[in-house]
């Protein structure tokens, strides 16, 4: 019993925002950001919500799967910026859909939500529980970015992508690795609302994203190459098995350092930071379904998805597809 992917679908804000547009209203240029991460542009939003952009992926998704919303089981959707503390993202999604019979939760593991959700949602599979499960990664982070602090707000775009996933006898997850490390998640982090009652005063002022950007680079060049060949190891796979790895797209620098440690081409990892940033939890989702909708993965082709993020969290699948 196995756990496939069936349908994908994505969906990104209409407002395209480019470095350049992005050198007018603070001290950067599209070189500083071109050099340092690869991006060139990223995708704002300004008048949808993450429930819209979730449901717009979700639609697609479901028709390329050739299902029906209230054929599922369970909708799982990973985020750490839902347009509510609460209903969940997950539950606001099952209202748009009508999927009257899903349970729906959401999972926040930051940049490795959408590997969390993924390996949840195998896990529910294989447990014989569920067999239709739509796993969504989405977020607005244009929300939680300190727009006078370039070093941060440049790398960060919204957008949303999904998968439905069904039990298969023959194709699917071969393997996966996923970790986290408390330890060191100050590295990245953005506060919740501080404490405020009638016996505890604390400023109301909002925070935002902040991150130690080189100790995000340490911490990815070294987990994300062992989290893959772990992966690889339970799926009896080597790298050279692998016709494409899809990574999370947070720097282009990070990409070619796990490409050089596993000694495979750059041709083998397909991109899309360079038109939209970071999207944490919806970076794979969204890129999966770009190369899925572009032909570029066939019946029996075996790919690698991979993770890394705020936690700090990893993660990592092998699937035939």
């Amino acid at each position: 019993m196995k756990t496939r992917i069936c349908g994908t679908g994505s969906a990104l804000p209409k407002r395209i925002v480019t470095n350049d547009d992005l050198s007018k209203i603070m001290d950067t240029s599209d070189e500083w950001i071109k050099s340092r991460t690869g991006i060139g542009a990223r995708h704002i939003a300004t008048e949808e919500t993450l429930t819209d952009l979730a449901f717009h992926a979700s639609l697609q998704a479901l028709e390329e799967a050739g299902a029906l919303p209230e054929e599922l089981d369970m909708i799982l959707a990973a985020t750490l910026s839902p347009d509510n503390v609460f209903p969940s993202l997950s539950c606001e999604l099952q209202r748009e859909l009508g999927a009257v019979n899903a349970v729906a939760f959401d999972i926040n593991a930051a940049c490795s939500g959408f590997l969390f959700a993924l390996q949840t949602a195998d896990a529910y599979i294989k447990s014989g529980r569920y067999k239709n499960i739509l796993v969504v990664g989405g977020e607005i982070l244009s929300k939680m970015m300190d727009w006078n602090d370039r070093s941060t707000c440049v790398l960060f775009g919204d957008g949303a992508g999904a998968a439905l996933v069904k039990v298969d006898s023959d194709f699917g997850i071969l393997g996966i690795s996923q970790g986290s490390d408390g330890a060191k998640g100050q590295a990245l982090t953005c506060e919740n609302r501080r404490i405020n009652n009638p016996y505890m005063k604390n400023s109301t002022d909002l925070s935002y994203t902040n991150m130690n950007g080189q100790e995000v680079y340490k911490f990815a060049v070294r987990t994300v190459p062992k989290a893959i060949l772990e992966a690889l190891g339970e799926a009896g796979l080597t790298v050279s098995d692998i016709d494409l790895f899809i990574l999370h797209q947070a720097n282009i620098r990070i990409i070619e350092s796990v490409a050089k440690r596993l000694k495979v081409p750059m041709e083998k990892f397909p991109t899309n930071l360079q038109e939209c940033g970071n999207i944490s939890a919806g970076s794979v989702p969204v890129l999966l379904d770009e190369i899925n909708r572009a032909g570029r993965i066939k019946k029996g082709d075996k790919i690698v998805l991979a993770g890394f993020g705020g936690g700090l969290t990893w993660g990592a699948a092998v699937l035939e597809w």
